[in-house]
């Protein structure tokens, strides 16, 4: 007879994805019928949220943003250009960097999606009420921060 396993906690990394995962259920039919990875939808949405920034956004951001390697970022850089989402170019500071800007094809299906996903984000609100979603989002930048060295002190700086 095997042994029981020493684990005291259940298993948050796989509760945080399982919960990813409930939510984009709801998210993933609309990126699909636009023809969008998940992958494209978080690029996308990193350069609508910073759309006003006139030279674009340098890659390395991107990737930090929408949690994606160097690699599987070119990837799908490449595939968002191709079919006219995105343009890229060089950092007008450092020709060396190169900058992604969403095009007005892009920004336009940002604002369609956003529609959908804000109602789906406002049925969540309903269900959880306003100050346990509130609770969600605080909760989970606090873990966020906890696990960032350097965080931890600017955290505990706002919680007392």
């Amino acid at each position: 007879m095997s042994e029981p396993t020493p684990f005291i906690h259940r298993n948050l990394p796989r509760l945080l994805l399982e919960a990813r995962e409930a939510v984009m259920l709801h998210t993933r039919p609309s990126l699909r019928e636009h023809g969008l990875s998940d992958q494209q939808w978080r690029v996308l949405r990193v350069l609508g949220e910073h759309a006003r920034l006139p030279g674009g956004v340098e890659t390395g951001r991107v990737a930090r943003e929408a949690f994606l390697l160097g690699p599987s970022l070119t990837g799908v850089l490449t595939r968002m250009e191709r079919d006219g989402l995105i343009a890229r170019g060089r950092c007008p500071q450092d020709a060396r960097r190169t900058v992604v800007r969403a095009t007005p094809a892009g920004l336009k299906l940002v604002k369609r999606l956003s529609s959908t996903i804000e109602s789906h984000y406002a049925w969540m609100e309903e269900r959880l009420g306003k100050a346990r979603l509130a609770q969600l989002y605080a909760l989970l930048d606090e873990v966020i921060a906890l696990e960032q060295p350097g965080e931890v002190e600017a955290l505990e700086e706002d919680i007392e």
